[in-house]
């Protein structure tokens, strides 16, 4: 029955990860649920049970993530579904990020998403079967939002290691997906999960106008509706023929396209010196 499958979910103690985490368990699944405090997962999801078990895990340290993995696989005994969702948003352009802040970004974003996959697919590839998804976002296809060049670079990087995933797992029987959400209503915008830089540089004005915008007049104001959108991974994990690349939210259908005619137009007006450069 497909809603034996066990789920493994990070970022799980709220936004989107909660919202499928609580879906998953409304329809009878079992779902292993991390976030760096677990009393935070038991609070919003109640305590450990015979479908769910809350994990503490931290991303960027490889063994906590092992620990995390085992725990659930001695639970459940094995895992069908993960979700690849933890991670934080950081708004400030190239130049005023320092060092620090933009690798932080990396760290969790990309290195710690790494650290599960690289741990849990020897269970999948055990099993020969599973789908992990990875979630990117629109950020992660389309990236012309001045400030958000860091974040939108560690989410290309999701979506161009999943690439490459899908490839190297489809002789196992395992599936890969990259979600690419757009705007929903989430506290991704709120300051517990969006960043911006300890030293501003005032004149960059439109990535202040981004900043304003996003926390005063976007935030809550999403359209998209994350529950919808557990509704829309719970439906996909089930197919037998799942996208590579998933955009969610019309905003990234939208951005999606615009993008895909941008540089189609580029790949037409320019073409003549693409193929000029041969021998």
């Amino acid at each position: 029955m497909e809603n034996n499958k066990v789920w493994f979910i990070t970022g799980a103690s709220k936004g989107l990860g909660l919202e499928l985490a609580k879906k998953l368990l409304a329809e009878g699944f079992k779902v292993a649920a991390t976030s760096r405090n677990e009393a935070s997962l038991s609070a919003a999801l109640g305590k450990a049970s015979e479908n769910f078990l809350p994990l503490e895990m931290d991303l960027v340290d490889e063994k906590s993530v092992k620990t995390a993995i085992d725990r659930a696989v001695n639970h459940f005994k094995t895992i069908d579904v993960l979700v690849n969702n933890a991670g934080y948003g950081l708004l400030g352009a190239l130049e005023e990020l320092t060092d620090a802040e933009a690798r932080k970004n990396y760290e969790v974003n990309v290195f710690g998403l790494l650290n599960v996959i690289r741990n849990a697919m020897p269970i999948l590839r055990a099993n020969q079967s599973g789908h992990i998804f990875n979630i990117s976002s629109v950020g992660g296809y389309y990236g012309e939002f001045p400030g958000w060049g860091i974040y939108c670079s560690t989410k290309f990087a999701v979506a161009g290691l999943t690439e490459s995933l899908a490839a190297e797992i489809k002789p196992f029987g395992v599936h890969a997906t990259i979600v690419y959400p757009g705007y929903f209503r989430t506290d991704f915008l709120k300051d517990s999960s969006l960043l911006v830089p300890e030293n501003p540089i005032a004149e960059y004005k439109e990535v202040r106008q981004s900043e304003s915008a996003h926390k005063d007049d976007i935030n809550e104001n999403q359209p998209g509706d994350p529950v919808k959108l557990a509704e829309a991974l719970i439906k996909v994990s089930q197919d037998q023929n799942p996208p590579l690349h998933l955009f969610l939210g019309e905003d990234a259908f939208n951005m999606a396209n615009q993008k895909i005619a941008s540089v189609q137009k580029e790949l037409e007006g320019w073409k003549s010196v693409s193929v000029s450069t041969g021998f």
